[in-house]
């Protein structure tokens, strides 16, 4: 009989290639066991953090803990986000996050208007949402007719005084913050008008200089704030609010083309006198010709005798002039001078400028309005232009009332 037979051995990397899968398996187990485990442990935290940290909203005023009112500023082209920072600077929210909310869920802030605006602070964002949207809260805004002048005059044949634009200002300027009225008086509103430093009334360089040759002080900013709906911060000083009002006003003469545009030879000042006088001489529909009309007349040269610079720096004016009051030789009466007035005379519109900017082709050197209505008449015969003023005295226009 043969000897026992020994067990059989696995060849060697068969051996080894079972043990390496043993020990695979072993920790694949291990690692899938740490798996569950970490998110037994996540899912844990996940479950104590909601349960002990609920959502907590922005930071924000309690109710009944206003303060003072203060005035905010609305820009145009302001989003939510943009508004909400200017109510946490100001203190009306105890943080953006908390107006913004509120905010975004109120309708009426699709509609607001930029501008200033009067609101409590230290209130809860909704309150300040609330107080901002309501069109009783806005301040500092006030509309100016084309053709206004700084200073009152009065119209001698109604009897009526027709307010200057320090006189519009000083009344936009009166808000009651806490109930306590506050206003800006024209007086103060005149007196800073007459400042030497015009940077700080905002008067741009390509101005200064011809503005600071102004012979008389007090309208020494004539023509520099422009018509239309106009808004400025009430609760600043008289300077800062001219400030406001020049530096704004100037930025949309700048945006209408006075540096480039218009007549070769002329000034940017120089237009903006020309635009005053086509704004008083002339209906829109007419402002074209009118300009064509100055430019043609100090071409020749010829002097321009218009009645509206007879009548600036007269504290009563009326539409037809007295021979004595042509006759009186002041920086502006262009019936007594050559060439353009020392200053504008008015607060000219945008159309008067762009006029200037872009007068309407023709020969025409005179006109005269012939009617109640507003019909005026161009020629370039003086003739003709006589029969045109009688038209005018027939219809009672050219009627003095002295």
């Amino acid at each position: 009989m043969g000897s026992p037979k020994e067990p059989r051995q696995l060849p060697q990397r068969v051996g080894a290639a079972v043990a390496a899968a043993r020990g695979n398996r072993r920790r694949t187990a291990v690692l899938a066991i740490a798996l569950a485990v970490l998110l037994l442990i996540g899912a844990g935290l996940a479950y104590w953090w909601k349960s002990s940290h609920p959502y907590a909203p922005p930071p924000d005023f309690a109710a009944g803990t206003a303060g003072p009112d203060v005035v905010v500023g609305v820009k145009s082209g302001e989003t939510a986000d943009d508004i909400s920072q200017e109510m946490l600077k100001k203190g009306v929210t105890k943080s953006a996050s908390a107006f913004f909310d509120a905010a975004v869920s109120n309708d009426a802030m699709g509609s607001l208007q930029p501008g200033y605006y009067l609101v409590p602070s230290h209130v809860p964002g909704a309150v300040a949402v609330e107080k901002l949207v309501d069109p009783k809260s806005r301040v500092g805004n006030m509309v100016l007719s084309e053709g206004r002048q700084l200073l009152d005059n009065s119209d001698l044949d109604t009897g009526s005084t027709r307010e200057g634009i320090f006189r519009k200002i000083a009344k936009a300027s009166c808000y009651k913050p806490d109930g306590k009225e506050h206003c800006v008086t024209y007086e103060d509103i005149a007196a800073a008008a007459e400042s030497d430093d015009l940077a700080a009334l905002g008067v741009p360089e390509w101005l200064r200089d011809d503005v600071a040759k102004a012979p008389r002080k007090a309208t020494q900013l004539e023509g520099l704030i422009i018509s239309g709906s106009v808004d400025f911060d009430p609760s600043a000083s008289p300077t800062q609010i001219l400030n406001q009002l020049v530096t704004e006003s100037a930025k949309r003469y700048e945006d209408s083309g006075i540096l480039k545009n218009g007549p070769k030879g002329y000034t940017p000042y120089q237009k903006l006198v020309m635009a005053s006088l086509v704004e008083r001489e002339s209906h829109p529909k007419d402002f074209g010709k009118v300009a064509r009309v100055i430019l043609n007349r100090l071409a020749k040269p010829m002097q321009l005798q218009f009645d509206s610079t007879v009548n600036y720096g007269l504290d009563t004016v009326e539409l037809a002039t007295t021979d004595a009051d042509r006759a009186r030789v002041t920086p502006w009466n262009t019936y007594a001078m050559d060439g353009l007035p020392a200053t504008p005379i008015a607060s000219p519109s945008l159309d008067a400028l762009k006029a200037v900017e872009n007068p309407e082709k023709g020969p025409w050197l005179y006109f005269v309005t012939v009617d109640a209505q507003g019909t005026t008449l161009f020629t370039d015969n003086l003739e003709e232009h006589e029969k045109n003023v009688q038209k005018a005295k027939d219809s009672g226009i050219l009627d003095q009332g002295r």
